[in-house]
């Protein structure tokens, strides 16, 4: 670890671990949505605003923070890039819900939950990786699996769409198809995040 001639405030890490943690509860959310009976979405909806209320408030937090403090232990520009697409990555989240209620979707295929259970691992290192922002050494094995990850959730996209094409009819395919680009986005800003602290180890190394 490199020698700091300054004492570090970690608490603008916590506020990001925060974000990834919410990404985590919410893609939780979204699943709950995705088996549950149209009757239940627009109660299930309204948790997720209220998870994307929470990034939004640990967003202006952690921008408050960077404000008001000495002495950060990452530069205040990338700290804001990470934060900025952590809260995209929420907002999406929320958006694939909102679309699945106001659609009244009793069912989504599989490759729905698979798409999710790609988000919530990149969420889990993220949470992970964020807390280890100080000791960047640790960090490279998390760059790698969140792009493996990415590429994954981008050919499950490319396969899903194909097979919507051929199953549904135009109407029926167009909602299906905005939801599975919002699940896709989210797994990309995932990716921004993790690119991020790529550029972060190059810098520093």
């Amino acid at each position: 670890m490199k020698l700091r001639l300054f004492p570090q405030e970690p608490a603008g890490l916590v506020l990001l671990a925060q974000m990834a943690g919410v990404i985590v509860a919410a893609t939780g959310t979204l699943s709950e949505i995705l088996g549950a009976p149209a009757s239940e979405h627009q109660r299930l909806a309204e948790e997720l605003h209220e998870h994307e209320s929470k990034s939004l408030d640990l967003h202006f937090a952690l921008l408050t923070h960077m404000r008001t403090s000495f002495v950060n232990p990452l530069p205040r520009e990338d700290m804001y890039t990470l934060s900025r697409h952590l809260n995209e990555a929420m907002e999406k989240l929320d958006a694939a819900g909102d679309l699945v209620a106001l659609y009244k979707l009793d069912r989504l295929p599989k490759r729905a939950a698979d798409q999710l259970e790609i988000i919530s691992r990149q969420a889990e290192l993220t949470v992970d990786a964020m807390r280890k922002l100080e000791d960047l050494d640790e960090l490279e094995d998390y760059w790698i699996e969140i792009l493996r990850l990415a590429k994954r959730a981008e050919r499950s996209h490319r396969i899903w769409v194909a097979e919507m094409l051929k199953d549904m009819k135009s109407t029926q395919y167009a909602r299906h198809r905005d939801i599975a680009n919002q699940l896709v986005e989210v797994t990309k800003d995932m990716r921004k995040v993790a690119t991020q602290v790529g550029s972060i180890i190059v810098k520093e190394s």
